[in-house]
């Protein structure tokens, strides 16, 4: 399994079609830059590039004569660049147009030497690059790291080569070190590349005190390439950090610009104090909820790895909810995919009463309280606690929400559009009676609501979804005593009926079996103890379709089968 580091390298991607990369085979005798063994051996040529880095302009400038310990460390170390240089010549590389890797030798030979590719510094810049991309480490960090490392090296290096002009100048004296410190040859090692990384350091900030200066026109021109590169450099170090200065307080800026602007306007259209608050506060919480909800992060994932974080966060809170109850996963999961997290600070309306139907709320962490106006006074009617769902009458039976809603404290909610629950509810047909039973059972157990409210409801369902008065036998029997009451007279309910007919295993000669006509129930259980009182107590095995396959779902039975061709074993 990949670990966390591999996911940031440069691999390559697989072409359209095509297998993973890492099944890929390469020629015989050419390496793969992405094998474990070679990015070992590059982490451990990153050590010996930056002691070569440091020791080389150091040598040519200040140690004319080397000791035989320091020739033999520097031949260790070449030896090593040299194995790698005859690796990098066996080394398949990723292609920038085509991004597949190129294995062959003579491509491979043709771009090393088109371009400098044996520069060993490269490698340093591919570590920070990795290293930025590493979500285990600080970026902040490493990219200060960087930069400082870039600040000290040009340092370095710009002192060693001045001091070396001065060196190799045939008068000592007219040299900008030779000026300031007489017979500076004599002096030690320390006191001389100081005095050269203090000459650096002053130029490089523009600073130039002036008691270090060019004496000579080699120097003069050294000192103007330097300057010029110098503003190179310096444009790099302060974009850098300006820009990793403003990442941390951009977003405070925003924040305070956004409670001004707030403020302004309240003052301006002289917005009661109470709205004026409500306003600031939420604000604030947004503010405060931002790194929590990470919309754009999950709008930006793909659909598949959205429903599994949704399922993963909310699908528990989801089958809390008494409408949901008795649904099918498959519908459980469309709906949660759809739903949304928001937060609410507290007092805060977020439905209001005879408002249109837009959106239902499911409460997941907070408090929310349920309110109804009588008679120009705002009662209470009950506190909604975690795992409730509230909007969802005003929605499915589309009409204005008979009540408020109003956060207690900060409440985190999921929103789910009107749009987006009718059209699951309407594509699934057996999970919409489920909803739609739940929901008249709720209403029929809720007094609170007036029966002028309960009739305009179940006019409105049965409107928006013709099979409502299917939906269970207790909401039928209702539906038909209302009937009765208003009409005087009985209308006929819509059942499932089927004919079922008992064949012999031994004998499945279709001309004489026995037949009987009944009302299909809810589960193949019931149905095979009602044939089995049908059928005079016959053991009975299994359930068939037309064409004698077994039945295993008792909602697969379709209405067309309904005239004589269900068949039971």
């Amino acid at each position: 399994m990949e670990t966390i580091s591999n996911i940031f390298h440069n691999d390559p991607l697989p072409p359209l079609g095509a297998r993973a990369n890492q099944s890929i085979k390469l020629r015989k005798f050419i390496i793969s830059p992405y094998d474990s063994r070679y990015r070992t051996w590059e982490t451990f040529l990153l050590v010996l590039v930056v002691y070569s880095a440091w020791i080389c302009p150091f040598e040519l400038a200040y140690l004319r004569n080397l000791s035989w310990k320091v020739s033999l460390v520097d031949n260790i170390i070449d030896s090593f660049f040299a194995i790698d240089i005859i690796l990098t010549f066996f080394l398949a590389y990723l292609d920038q147009k085509s991004y597949l890797l190129v294995d062959d030798p003579k491509r491979i030979v043709a771009r090393l030497l088109s371009m400098l590719r044996l520069w060993r510094l490269r490698r340093l810049s591919e570590l920070f690059a990795r290293l930025e991309k590493d979500i285990r480490l600080n970026y902040y960090w490493i990219r200060c790291t960087k930069l400082i490392s870039v600040t000290l090296f040009a340092v370095h290096c710009s002192g060693c080569f001045n001091y070396l002009i001065a060196d190799r100048y045939p008068n000592p004296a007219r040299t900008w070190i030779g000026a300031a410190i007489s017979n500076y040859r004599s002096q030690s090692l320390w006191v001389r590349y100081v005095t050269a990384i203090y000459w650096s350091i002053t130029t490089l900030t523009t600073t130039g005190y002036g008691d270090l200066h060019a004496e000579n026109q080699r120097e003069m021109l050294f000192s103007i390439c330097y300057m010029l590169f110098n503003l190179g450099l310096t444009a790099y170090l302060i974009g850098n950090m300006t820009n990793l200065v403003v990442q941390g307080s951009c977003r405070t800026r925003n924040f305070r610009d956004t409670i001004h602007a707030a403020s302004q306007f309240a003052a301006r259209n002289k917005l009661p104090g109470h709205i004026k608050d409500e306003m600031l506060s939420h604000i604030c919480l947004r503010y405060k909820t931002e790194g929590l909800k990470q919309k754009e992060t999950l709008d930006s994932l793909p659909k598949g790895i959205r429903s599994s974080i949704a399922c993963n966060l909310f699908l528990p809170v989801i089958e809390k909810v008494y409408l949901f109850h008795g649904v099918s996963f498959t519908c459980m999961i469309q709906l949660v995919t759809e739903m949304e997290a928001e937060y609410y600070p507290p007092r805060e309306v977020v439905i209001l009463q005879n408002e249109a139907p837009r959106d239902v709320y499911i409460l997941v962490s907070g408090a929310v309280e349920e309110r109804v106006e009588i008679d120009g006074t705002e009662k209470v009617q009950e506190v909604l606690c975690d795992g409730e769902i509230f909007g969802e009458i005003g929605v499915i039976c589309s009409i204005p929400q008979p009540c408020a809603f109003h956060t207690i404290k900060v409440s985190q909610l999921l929103r789910l559009n009107t749009a987006v629950l009718k059209n699951i509810i309407k594509e699934n047909s057996d999970d919409r009676r489920v909803i739609l039973n739940n929901l008249s059972q709720k209403m029929n157990q809720d007094h609170r609501f007036s029966t002028e409210v309960m009739e305009k409801s179940l006019q409105m369902m049965h409107q928006h979804f013709g099979e409502y008065n299917r939906c269970s036998a207790l909401n039928q029997d209702n539906e038909k005593n209302e009937l009765k009451a208003n009409n005087g007279h009985s209308m006929a309910l819509e059942w499932k009926r089927v004919t079922i007919h008992m064949y012999s295993q031994r004998n499945k000669r279709p001309e004489a079996p026995l037949a009987k006509v009944i009302n299909l129930p809810g589960s193949l259980d019931k149905l095979f103890a009602i044939a089995c009182q049908k059928f005079n107590n016959y053991r009975l095995t299994k359930l068939v379709n037309p064409e004698f396959a077994e039945i295993d779902d008792i909602t697969v039975i379709r209405d067309d089968w309904s005239t004589g061709h269900e068949r039971a074993f």
